[in-house]
């Protein structure tokens, strides 16, 4: 981030300089202010990129759920912020705790509908949220030694292991829960 701005100020300084040197008929100046234009335009496309989307295949057809994978995906989408704007260890580990705990949170949610509706593999996916939490547990052990640069393993497991997870194991119940009613 810092770098862009130092070029972002560069490009600045010399759009001004060529401006006073080459005049406003000569296109040098008008490239570089161009430049100074295109950059933050192709910074926020690529940053769309980088950040997890709720995509309408997702939903499992029941509201609570699919509010809490929407809600998921923007917690991790404020802890790529994090990652990309280097915002600091304070945002970062509150950023971190926060998509921890709402993980949590979703899995007992979740764990517990299934149990009301009887389905037969709820202790299979019991494990796999189990698995789940500890791969975090230890990538939060990597972020405390490493710092920052390990911030970015983190968000990027979170993030397919969410979408993987939606589009696997959590669609087997979704039909289940529908015919019991719940939403």
């Amino acid at each position: 981030m810092l770098l862009l701005v130092l070029l972002a100020g560069a490009l600045l300084v010399a759009a001004i300089l060529t401006f006073i040197a080459l005049g406003p008929g000569n296109p040098v100046p008008w490239l570089l202010t161009a430049s100074l234009i295109a950059i933050p335009v192709l910074m926020r496309r690529s940053e769309n990129r980088r950040f997890a989307v709720w995509k309408d295949e997702y939903s499992v057809g029941i509201d609570s759920l699919d509010n809490d994978h929407k809600k998921l995906l923007t917690l991790i989408n404020h802890l790529q912020t994090a990652v990309h704007y280097q915002t600091g260890e304070e945002f970062e580990k509150e950023a971190l705790d926060e998509v921890v705990a709402y993980t949590r949170y979703h899995f007992e949610r979740e764990e517990k509908m299934m149990q009301e509706a009887g389905y037969a593999d709820l202790e299979a996916h019991k494990e796999v949220h189990r698995e789940m939490i500890a791969k975090v547990e230890e990538l939060i052990l990597d972020y405390e030694k490493r710092g920052h640069e390990a911030l970015e393993d983190v968000a990027l497991y979170l993030k397919n292991w969410l979408v993987n997870h939606i589009n696997g194991t959590d669609q087997e119940y979704s039909s289940l829960l529908k015919q019991k009613g719940m939403s």
